[in-house]
């Protein structure tokens, strides 16, 4: 069973007039096969949470730490936190032009494997996973997230998550910019990697509405760079009825 453990994380960015501190002292700990919902509202640093994790060099981490099976994250490189099982799934993907999306998956296997996928192997992995998401066959040939629509650059996220098998998984605002439709796969996905594989998830969200898809075991709500609340999917249906106003001043 994988653990990710976060202490009294605090992190901040430099701004024109000085260092500007995000995160104010977070705890939290996500076991394999549990959901984390990340709920707040814009500004709150949810999404300073994510990238802090997984290495951004925006973020300075100024105390705390961050642990994966007793290991410090911290003292990783971004490469060296995806090998050793952090994933995040971005809120805005970026486009790598000429960079095909089977070249760019079988890469990043390589990468955290060590060793080159078998071909046959692979070509199979990634057709199954592809149907599962509904993605068409061509879209393995595109440029990454080029041209993409906002659902496909989703299913790409976590067509990846599904094919390099993460130990804990981050996923940033999955839902923004999806129709009724896309919501469903993607949440459908994300569901199915999280049984198949133990797959612990962080779920980072604004609104209530893909909580009717992957269903938090826990939900957390963040407010002026720290969790001011926590509790279980029915804090969520509070917000929702409530929203984030009674936290302003937190």
């Amino acid at each position: 069973m994988a653990q990710l453990v976060i202490k009294g994380l605090q992190v901040s960015v430099e701004g024109e007039s000085g260092a500007i501190e995000i995160l104010r002292g977070v705890d939290l700990t996500i076991n394999s096969g549990e959901v984390h919902a990340i709920m707040g509202p814009n500004g709150s640093g949810k999404s300073t949470l994510a990238y802090s994790i997984a290495g951004h060099p925006k973020y300075s981490v100024t105390g705390g730490s961050v642990t994966l099976d007793g290991v410090d994250v911290l003292e990783m490189s971004v490469d060296e936190r995806a090998k050793a099982g952090l994933f995040l799934a971005m809120q805005y993907p970026v486009e790598v032009p000429g960079v095909s999306v089977s070249n760019f998956l079988r890469t990043a296997a390589t990468a955290l494997r060590g060793e080159a996928p078998k071909v046959r192997t692979w070509v199979g992995e990634v057709k199954e996973a592809m149907s599962k998401l509904s993605i068409d066959p061509t879209f393995s040939e595109r440029s990454v997230n080029e041209g993409f629509s906002g659902g496909e650059k989703k299913r790409h996220e976590i067509l990846q998550m599904e094919l390099l098998k993460p130990k804990i998984a981050i996923l940033d605002e999955t839902d923004s910019g999806l129709d009724v439709d896309a919501l469903r796969i993607v949440s459908e996905g994300v569901n199915r990697v999280k049984s198949e594989q133990n797959l612990g998830i962080m779920l980072i969200t604004h609104y209530t509405r893909i909580l009717r898809y992957i269903k938090p075991d826990f939900v957390h709500v963040f407010a002026g760079g720290k969790i001011v609340e926590e509790g279980g999917p029915e804090l969520a249906d509070r917000l929702e009825e409530k929203g984030y106003a009674q936290y302003a001043k937190a």
